[in-house]
């Protein structure tokens, strides 16, 4: 076995003939991805507590609004419900939130298999230059969509399109807010 002051590592800043810029591509690819798996785990454990408090934030509110409209009409019975009910609206505004929040980590999770994938490929050299296996991969990536959305931008860019118009057409069509369930 050799020390670690006799193993060479052939790289960007230091080339030799075994240098690949596939294997400076998978390094960079890897990055990416650690960072994303990294970004998620940080933003699911504040909004995991987030939705957690809001989750019982409503039930406060239900009972507060149950209990209040069992007193006998008046103008504190009415403000008090008025409260009620703005309270449950901003909850109501917090959870459509985290609706987008989800369909965010949902997005960057297929980035991060997509992105093991495409590093998983290009680090194979009898993988790298067979046209079967990047269909194949293709194939994998569309199959993880379940977002509509996202379906079509996949199928624009293998239609040839180009990243600014199928961004053109996102940004257009996520200005309708809606919500898809996934």
């Amino acid at each position: 076995m050799a020390d670690t002051d006799d193993v060479h590592i052939s790289n960007a800043t230091n080339p030799d003939l075994d240098w690949s810029q596939v294997r400076e591509t998978v390094l960079m690819l890897n990055l990416a991805m650690a960072r994303l798996t990294h970004a998620m785990r940080d933003g699911d454990d504040s909004v995991d507590t987030l939705g957690h408090s809001f989750t019982k934030m409503a039930g406060h509110v239900s009972f507060m609004q149950d209990t209040v409209s069992e007193m006998a009409e008046g103008e504190t019975r009415n403000n008090l419900l008025e409260h009620c009910a703005s309270i449950r609206g901003q909850v109501d505004t917090a959870i459509m939130a985290f609706q987008f929040y989800d369909r965010l980590t949902q997005r960057m999770q297929h980035v991060s298999y997509s992105l093991d994938g495409l590093a998983e490929l290009v680090n194979t050299p009898h993988r790298l230059y067979n046209p079967i296996e990047w269909k194949a991969l293709q194939e994998t990536i569309r199959s993880n969509y379940t977002l509509d959305s996202d379906k079509k931008m996949f199928e624009s860019l293998l239609q040839g399109e180009s990243i600014e118009d199928i961004m053109k057409v996102a940004k257009e069509s996520s200005g309708q807010n809606e919500i898809e369930l996934f």
